[in-house]
């Protein structure tokens, strides 16, 4: 042990304690010891520090910071080293603040599109997930700061997030769903983890050894801590005894208490807490002495011109009909749209970001060589129609030569602790752009979202621009953009599909009651559509450029690929290379073309290139089940290189050996997942590919400390059914209104043993297995317990707080 010399000087006491968050940020600090305390704070695209009271899902005012694009907007960018300027920024602002963690980026995998959260993670794919993490998290991590990807793992939907079991197969699991953390594990040298809410395949992230301990510790070399995120710990020993090393946010003393327990009961070993103390012990140390001496003050017009330039290679033009963008000086234009006004820049939650500063198109395009025949609102954000303002839009489109139209998600279309339901946009906002059309043919779309939407009114627009979210400097990035001064070079990081119904997660997803079952398995997104031959709208890594670039000249080896592109256009421009690899036939059943490499390369008119990608340990790799390691099949792979997923350019062929003649599966007992068509897997086959039989997630009988307070619709006290419907119908309210409420959300959808894990030690676990004893109708005995365990909670803690002090 690094720290053993502190170790042997700490009493049980404060080896438990330490363990466990000292408040919603902070770690505990011993000044016998000369322990320090460090600060967390929320960011993947901004630094969320608390000035006041903290909470984790971004209620309360935080301090200014750089409000840079989403994760979802970056991974458009395809470009490592951008990942790593942000990083630089992030990190930078981080510790001017005083902040020694930061809580992201998050990168778990796009099942769905219907995840609430998907505007914080990158892609559907784990290559370019990790690859873009990983310039993160070098980034932050050189300014001082420790980075913390989130959530590991399989966190895919935020219905009931901390009171559901995501089945997975293991090759899933590995293939799919842990890549990306690999590659920030391996290739960016994460410092620290972030554990998920949910369980994997019946244990909880947060105390599952076979990920936190097999994989992440042993076989990824990881030397970091592991986090809780805020109240995902469930059995707290369980979870130091895997590898998980600081709970958070302030359990209270009580979470100490059972760890000295699990000890002298030899639940867990004193080996295991001293091991997850003196890893903790090194980054407390370790960032203290990162920060002594470092400036509280950060550059905010550098950093708003870094979060500029960041939106304005993340934005993608899907669609540039007869060459209407970009805009001729002086061109005759209408603003239409409230996101002109206010624009949707950032998402919902946990990464609220109080801006330095934001920009806006009604306030910035007078600056630019554009005659503005005039601006309206044009549609009410909440969703409700309003004639008036209607009316001002379309009699002002009339009057233009270009239509330039404003739309998408609203806030409270996407949001942490809720998913969304279906992929469309409000209806007014259609109802004005197909109105719009009526009377100008000319209508240029500028898209914010932090998800993939339905588009059956793409066919109105000449020009479609796609923002996603795309932080405080976004409405500048968008007008460089539309007249030429930038020209466009994201390709989108997902899949748009023509409807939710052709989506591979449809049937399954989220979960049903407990049990969200990946029937789809390695059928993620393009894996998918490719696959199965279903057609989309916009593919993966789809994005047009105001140039055009040609492909030549591929040579293929053992080591790797090159070949030429060159900018056969008249503008300057970046084009993303992509490389797919696939096996044909193959023994073993995979998607038909996977992402194994790309390449961000930028070329002035008429300039060529060499690019050359090389192969990596992970180009031809399958997880094989049988020999529970990674192998490479025998065959001949097709080696793909294009401009996105349904545009390659060149093709080529190399031939591998296999590692093993171990073969995993039969044809014939998985026809689906040979097939790629996994809409509709039956029960028996996806048991063969699980290796074991589907768990029963269907909800009944006594509720337990691990059931969801949404589940008291059933509970035997009258009570409880009385505080269930008095919560939904508050929720309900809510949702009508078009304005969700998070914190009932977060209520509504946590386990009871939460009660215990995020009230600051004011409930202890007794206390809260008195209330699920009440739940379940024993009414007397369960207020007893709360009553005697909130006596007996107290003195504990005084007497605990004595020994510490």
């Amino acid at each position: 042990m690094k720290h053993q010399d502190i170790i042997e000087k700490m009493t049980i006491e404060e080896k438990a304690a330490f363990l466990s968050g000292k408040g919603e940020w902070q770690t505990r600090d011993f000044e016998r010891l000369g322990i320090p305390s460090i600060f967390c704070s929320d960011g993947p695209h901004g630094i969320r520090k608390q000035a006041g009271a903290g909470d984790h899902l971004g209620l309360n005012a935080s301090l200014p910071a750089t409000c840079f694009p989403t994760a979802a907007t970056i991974a458009n960018s395809w470009n490592t080293e951008l990942g790593e300027t942000l990083g630089e920024t992030l990190g930078e602002e981080a510790m001017a603040e005083g902040v020694n963690v930061l809580l992201g980026p998050g990168l778990n995998i796009k099942r769905s599109p219907l995840c609430g959260r998907n505007f914080e993670y990158f892609s559907e794919d784990p290559y370019l997930a990790g690859k873009m993490a990983a310039s993160y998290v070098r980034g932050i991590q050189s300014q001082g700061v420790y980075a913390c990807p989130k959530h590991f793992a399989v966190n895919s939907q935020e219905l009931r997030r901390m009171a559901m079991n995501s089945v997975v197969d293991e090759r899933t699991l590995r293939e799919i769903y842990l890549t990306g953390f690999e590659i920030a594990v391996k290739e960016g040298g994460a410092k620290t983890i972030m554990s998920a809410y949910n369980e994997i395949n019946g244990t909880y992230a947060n105390e599952n050894k076979h990920l936190l301990n097999d994989i992440l510790r042993k076989e990824w070399g990881f030397d970091g801590i592991v986090i809780t995120d805020w109240g995902a710990s469930n059995d707290h020993a369980l979870g130091v005894a895997a590898g998980s090393n600081l709970e958070m946010p302030n359990p209270g003393l009580d979470s100490a208490r059972e760890l000295i327990a699990a000890v002298e009961s030899g639940k867990i070993s004193i080996e295991d807490v001293d091991a997850r103390v003196d890893e903790l012990l090194d980054a407390v140390m370790t960032l203290y002495v990162n920060a002594q001496g470092k400036s509280d003050e950060f550059d905010k017009n550098a950093h708003h011109n870094v979060a500029r330039r960041a939106a304005a290679e993340s934005t993608i033009l899907l669609k540039n009909e007869g060459g209407i963008l970009p805009l001729k000086a002086g061109a005759k234009v209408a603003i239409v749209g409230d996101f002109a006004f206010v624009p949707r820049y950032q998402g919902a939650g946990s990464s609220l970001v109080n801006p330095t500063k934001i920009e806006t198109v009604a306030e910035l395009i007078g600056t630019y060589d554009l005659q503005v025949v005039g601006m309206s609102r044009g549609y009410s954000r909440n969703g409700q129609e309003d004639a008036t303002v209607r009316k001002e839009a379309l009699d002002m489109a009339a009057k233009a030569d270009i239509v330039l139209y404003f739309f998408g998600l609203n806030e409270d279309s996407e949001s942490e602790g809720m998913d969304r339901t279906h992929m469309r946009i409000p209806q007014n906002q259609i109802n004005l752009l197909q109105e719009l059309g009526q009377v100008n043919p000319n209508l240029v779309g500028i898209i914010s979202a932090g998800s993939a939407i339905e588009m059956p009114w793409h066919h109105y627009f000449k020009a479609l621009l796609h923002c996603y979210l795309n932080g405080q400097a976004g409405a500048g990035a968008v007008m460089d953009i539309l007249t030429g001064d930038v020209n466009p070079s994201g390709k989108l990081s997902e899949t748009i599909p023509r409807r939710l119904e052709d989506t591979p997660a449809y049937r399954y997803y989220p979960s049903q009651e407990r049990t969200s079952e990946y029937r789809e398995s390695l059928y993620v997104g393009y894996r998918y559509y490719d696959t199965a031959d279903v057609p989309v709208l916009y593919p993966f890594g789809f994005g047009l450029s105001y140039t055009t670039f040609e492909y030549s000249g591929l040579e293929v080896n053992e080591e790797g690929v090159s070949f030429t592109i060159t900018n056969s256009g008249s503008r300057d421009g970046a084009e993303v290379a992509q490389l797919y690899v696939g096996l044909p036939n193959g023994k073993v059943f995979r998607p038909k073309k996977e992402l194994k490499g790309f390449a961000k390369v930028f070329l002035k008119a008429g300039e060529s290139k060499k690019v050359s990608i090389a192969f990596d340990d992970k180009t031809f790799r399958y997880f094989n089940v049988n020999t529970n390691n990674w192998e490479v099949e025998d065959g001949k792979y097709v080696i793909s290189v294009g401009a996105s997923s349904a545009d390659i350019r060149l093709t080529g062929e190399v031939l591998k050996s296999e590692t093993t003649e171990n073969i995993p599966y039969r044809k014939e007992e998985l026809p689906s997942y040979y097939s790629g068509k996994i809409q509709s897997v039956e029960t028996a086959e996806y048991e063969k590919l699980l290796g074991r039989s589907v768990p029963d997630g269907k909800w009944s009988g006594e509720l337990g400390l691990n059931d969801a307070i949404c589940q008291m619709y059933y509970a035997k006290s009258s009570l409880a059914r009385f505080a269930y419907n008095r919560l939904t119908a508050i929720k309900k309210k809510a949702d009508e209104s078009g304005k969700p409420d998070l914190n009932i959300l977060f209520i509504y959808n946590m386990p009871f043993r939460a009660m215990a894990k995020m009230t600051g030690g004011a409930v202890s676990m007794e206390m809260a297995e008195g209330i699920v004893k009440l739940v379940n109708g024993h009414f007397f005995g369960g207020l007893g317990q709360i009553i005697s365990g909130y006596f007996k909670n107290g003195k504990k803690n005084k007497e605990y707080e004595a020994k510490i002090k």
